[in-house]
C-alpha cells in the first residue's frame, strides 16, 4: 500500500454509500449463484465437470475434440456408467454447461469483490473497523469454491451424486456469506439505529437462527431426494406423526440420513419458524412506525407464502420450476430476517 493509500486509510475515513451499494450487489450476486447452483442440483448437472481447475477452469471446451475429452472422463464416474450411461455429446454438453455457468459465477462473484474493494480501499472509502470483516468475507468466497469441489469429489467415487452432508455445508456457508454481506452493506447505508426497536433483538435473532437451521434442514432434504417421497400434507406416509423416523441405528443417524426423519424435521421446523415470526411481527406491530417494524411485516408474509410454497411443491414432487421458486423464497425469506436483526440492534 503506498503512503497515499495508507494515509487515507485512517481514523478519519468513513465508508461512503457507494461502498454500501458494491457490497448489496454482490449478496445480489451470491444470491443469484446460490439459485444456480439449486438448478444444477435439479437438473443433475453437477457432477459433468470432474476437475477442479480455478484458472485454467474459466475456458470452456472450444472444439469437438475438448468436448469429447471432456465426455470421457464423465464417462468414467458412477453416474455416467450407471444413470446416464450411452448419453449424446449434445446432452452431455446441455448439463456441463449448467455446471459452467455456476463456477463461471463464483469466479465473476471473485473478480466483482477484489477488485472494487482494492479501490474502495485506496481512495480511503473503507474504515478500518469494516476492513477486517470485509477481509474474512472475502476469505470465506475463496474457501466456498474448496467447499464446492470438496461436495463435487464426493460424487466422482462410488456414488451417483454428492454427499448430502457436504452439499448441506456448501449450502449453509454460501448463506452465511450472504448474511455477511447483508449485514455490513445495511451497517454502511443505514447505519442509525431506532432505540425503541431493540425490543425486537432478541424474537429477530432468534427469527434470522431459525431460518437459517431450516435452510441447512432444506440442504439435506435436497441431498438425499426426500422432497421426491412421503408427497402428501399435512399427513406424512398415513400419520401426523409416521412411524420409522427412528427405524436406523443409531437413532442420531436418522436425522442426517433417513429421508422419512429429514423431511418430517424440515416440515417441522416449517411450523416452528412460522411461529417465531408471528412472535416477532406481534411485538413490533406495537413499536412506533420504522424500518423495523415493516421489516417484521414483510418477514411474517414472506414466511407465510414460503410455507405455502413449500407444501405446494411437496405436493407437486418437486418440479424445476417450485423447486427453484421455493429456494427463492428461502433466499428472500432470510434477507429480510437479516436487515431485521440488524434494524433491531442496539445503537
Amino acid at each position: 500500500m503506498t503512503a497515499v493509500a495508507a494515509g487515507r486509510l485512517g481514523a478519519a475515513a468513513r465508508p461512503t454509500r457507494a461502498v454500501g451499494t458494491w457490497l448489496a450487489v454482490i449478496a445480489a450476486l451470491v444470491a443469484l449463484m446460490v439459485l444456480v447452483g439449486g438448478y444444477t442440483r435439479l437438473t443433475d448437472s453437477g457432477l459433468s465437470i470432474t476437475e477442479w481447475k480455478p484458472v485454467t477452469g474459466a475456458i470452456p471446451p472450444l472444439s469437438h475434440e475438448a468436448w469429447q475429452a471432456e465426455m470421457e472422463k464423465y464417462r468414467q464416474i458412477p453416474e455416467y456408467q450407471l444413470i446416464n450411461k450411452g448419453m449424446s455429446l449434445e446432452a452431455f454438453q446441455r448439463i456441463y454447461l449448467i455446471e459452467y455457468t455456476h463456477r463461471l459465477l463464483g469466479r465473476l462473484i471473485g473478480v466483482a469483490f477484489a477488485l472494487p474493494f482494492i479501490w474502495f480501499l485506496i481512495r480511503g472509502a473503507i474504515d478500518r473497523a469494516l476492513l477486517p470483516r470485509l477481509i474474512v468475507l472475502f476469505l470465506l468466497g475463496g474457501l466456498q469454491g474448496a467447499v464446492g469441489w470438496w461436495m463435487v469429489a464426493s460424487g466422482l467415487v462410488e456414488r451417483t451424486d454428492v454427499s448430502q452432508y457436504r452439499l448441506t455445508a456448501h449450502l449453509g456457508l454460501a448463506v452465511l456469506i450472504l448474511i455477511g454481506l447483508i449485514w455490513t452493506a445495511r451497517g454502511v447505508i443505514v447505519p442509525q439505529t431506532v432505540p425503541a426497536a431493540a425490543v425486537l433483538r432478541g424474537p429477530a435473532r432468534l427469527t434470522l437462527a431459525l431460518i437459517f437451521l431450516q435452510i441447512l434442514l432444506g440442504g439435506l432434504v435436497a441431498g438425499l431426494d426426500a422432497g421426491m417421497a412421503y408427497n402428501t400434507w399435512p399427513l406424512m406416509d398415513g400419520a401426523l406423526v409416521p412411524q420409522g423416523l427412528f427405524a436406523a441405528a443409531p437413532a442420531w443417524l436418522n436425522l442426517f440420513e433417513n429421508a422419512l426423519t429429514v423431511q418430517f424435521n424440515h416440515r417441522l421446523m416449517a411450523i416452528v419458524v412460522a411461529a417465531a415470526a408471528l412472535v416477532t411481527w406481534w411485538r413490533a406491530r406495537r413499536l412506533p412506525p420504522s424500518p423495523a417494524r415493516r421489516l417484521a411485516g414483510w418477514l411474517l408474509a414472506g414466511v407465510a407464502l414460503q410455507f405455502a410454497l413449500g407444501i405446494w411443491t411437496l405436493l407437486a414432487q418437486v418440479p424445476l420450476a417450485l423447486g427453484l421458486a421455493h429456494q427463492a423464497g428461502a433466499l428472500a425469506v432470510i434477507t429480510v430476517a437479516t436487515a431485521l436483526a440488524h434494524a433491531s440492534r442496539r445503537a
